[in-house]
């Protein structure tokens, strides 16, 4: 089993950044991936950003490219998401989540990919 927590989110004015964490704990040994998706209310689930290890690798959706970045931490078993220059648009539930197999960011974007989720955490930027 793997647990999830995502953390960092709040209110800001655009223009302005914020930096999600999502904490991983249990068979993290496992993973071959992390990624981020947000969901806006009456929208569907989006991809926004993965990362990959062994080999590594990150991937952005185009609607954050140049914006947003995801990191890791391997000593902490964290994931970030540094996300730079918010727009009202970016307003969402982001949730993280961990594939156990990852062959290649392609396939990144697809939610089936991951294994575990995150609950979630709220992101609101005002305009």
């Amino acid at each position: 089993q793997v647990q999830l927590v995502e953390s960092g989110g709040g209110l800001v004015q655009a223009g302005g950044s914020l930096r999600l964490s999502c904490a991983a704990s249990g068979r993290t040994a496992s993973s071959y991936g992390m990624g981020w998706f947000r969901q806006a209310p009456g929208k569907e689930r989006e991809f926004v950003a993965a990362i990959k290890w062994n080999p590594g690798g990150t991937y952005y959706a185009d609607s954050v490219k140049g914006r947003f970045t995801i990191s890791r931490d391997n000593a902490r078993n964290t994931v970030y998401l540094q996300m730079n220059s918010l727009k009202a648009e970016d307003t969402a539930v982001y949730y993280c989540a961990m594939a156990f197999r990852l062959p290649s960011l392609i396939i990144a974007p697809n939610p089936t990919s991951y294994n575990y989720w995150g609950q979630g955490t709220q992101a609101t930027v005002s305009s």
